[in-house]
């Protein structure tokens, strides 16, 4: 397979003229048709659409214009608006929808010159840690297409570790556009709450937490992208404006490391070995090291929370599951179930837990400037499972593999995942890097230099 070109790479070739928008375009729908029957990674391209938009880029590049992400290739999660795209959600709900407006972070997109390929797969309403949906199936991993690359955002994830393209954007509610990308050796970016504009779309199961969300190939990439769609809108009242780069010296920031993030949850010893040889890599290279766990409130666990999610799915699509059950993914059917029965005062108790916990992780940072650990605890598991059986020996319920990334979607904070070596098997191990709200670009920074760190080491990038 023909692998992608970074995106760094192609913005600069198509504004000095070596390349063009269309022929990136014309080569990532070649990428595409020769990678993606096995991958499954995109459910929609419309190759006409994509190479109309790419001559408009090219147009523009004629008058002058040098947007940042000239000619670009993108994926764009099957859940996010595209003006006239199919847009499903994974839903037999949505089956037909046409998105009548694009997203404003659909619409920075188009502003900075990318191209968007088509829509990537995801678990019906983005509410599931593994990518299959009633409609399109599963998507599979590209090392192992026996095995998940996890979800929600498995198809954009997967869209880039795979070579299809360089970029994609998801949403990240609970850790949707990071486990993936950990698990596929790729970078995973959940900006701060509000960094990026959200919507115009559909409502979100869990509200006041979900994020749009750059995945790429390396950190720069990633990076790229959130400069292209980060800052307020009126539009979005939620949306707001980040803190400037952070210019202080690397050396100068104290930089908590926590194996499993203050929570009673078991880790895969290749996780742990992974994870650990990165951070005495920093610290050999200068950076000053603390071990330190987050002060979470008493009770807090991802269970605690799920009524918010449960109960938000619920309002949206209980009468359509009362009229027919089998309209839905079974998984997704149980969780509409249980949020039918949930009564007002656990709905609260969820909420007023997840308020406490953005303040216990406030408080954290007081004493630190960035939060480093496990992304996952474990590796890729089989396609046919929602998780692994097992992690670190012992026998976990399903929502295990999901554990280190949730609280902070509810702490409103930016984190990102970046690959930091392999596991079982060759499999791609993620590091996970947290900071303050608005600190966004601390947190690109600093994982820059845990990529720059690790290449001297030959530790990182998978393949």
């Amino acid at each position: 397979m023909t692998r992608s070109p970074r995106a760094t790479a192609v913005a600069e070739a198509v504004r000095t003229g070596r390349s063009s928008a269309r022929a990136e375009t014309e080569a990532a729908l070649a990428r595409i048709a020769a990678g993606n029957p096995a991958l499954n990674a995109f459910v929609t391209v419309d190759a006409d659409r994509a190479l109309a938009e790419a001559e408009s880029v090219d147009r523009r590049l004629a008058a002058g214009d040098l947007p940042a992400l000239a000619g670009v290739p993108v994926a764009v999660k099957d859940t996010i608006w595209v003006a006239g795209r199919r847009v499903t959600q994974g839903s037999r709900l949505f089956a037909d929808f046409h998105a009548p407006a694009d997203a404003i972070a659909v619409e920075r997109l188009r502003a900075a010159g990318a191209v968007i390929l088509g829509m990537a797969n995801s678990s019906e309403f983005a509410c599931k840690g593994v990518t299959t949906n009633p409609l399109f199936g599963p998507t599979r991993h590209p090392q192992d297409p026996s095995l998940t690359p996890g979800g929600s955002s498995g198809g954009p994830a997967v869209a880039v570790a795979g070579g299809l393209v360089p970029l994609a954007l998801g949403t990240d509610a609970g850790g949707s556009s990071r486990r993936p990308p950990a698990h596929v050796g790729a970078v995973g970016f959940k900006p701060s709450f509000g960094a990026i504009p959200y919507g115009p779309g559909f409502p979100e199961p869990f509200t006041g937490i979900a994020v749009m969300a750059p995945i790429a190939a390396d950190v720069a990439d990633a990076a790229l992208l959130f400069e292209a769609l980060c800052g307020p809108d009126p539009r979005d009242p939620d949306s707001v404006a980040i803190a400037p780069a952070d210019i202080r010296p690397l050396e100068r920031l104290t930089v908590a490391f926590s194996p499993r993030f203050g929570l009673e949850a078991p880790v895969d010893e290749d996780v742990r070995l992974a994870v650990e040889s990165t951070v005495e890599a920093l610290e050999r290279a200068g950076v000053h090291i603390v071990r330190r766990d987050p002060p979470w409130p008493a009770g807090v666990t991802e269970t605690a929370l799920m009524p918010l999610q449960h109960a938000g799915l619920a309002a949206l699509y209980g009468d359509a599951f009362r009229r027919d059950p089998a309209l839905f993914d079974p998984d997704i059917a149980a969780q509409i179930d249980r949020g039918l029965t949930l009564t007002g005062a656990e709905v609260a108790a969820a909420q007023l837990l997840g308020v406490e916990v953005a303040r216990a992780l406030a408080g954290f940072f007081a004493e630190a400037d960035l939060l480093v650990g496990p992304t996952t605890p474990c590796v890729a598991w089989p396609l046919d499972r929602l998780g692994p059986e097992t992690i670190g020996g012992q026998t976990v319920p399903p929502r295990a593999h999901a554990v280190f990334t949730p609280l902070f979607n509810h702490a409103r904070v930016p984190a990102i995942s970046l690959p930091c070596g392999l596991g079982r098997d060759g499999l791609p191990v993620g590091v996970q890097v947290v900071a303050p709200r608005g600190l966004d670009r601390r947190v690109l920074r600093f994982a820059a230099h845990i990529e720059t760190v690790l290449a001297a080491g030959g530790q990182g990038q998978p393949g």
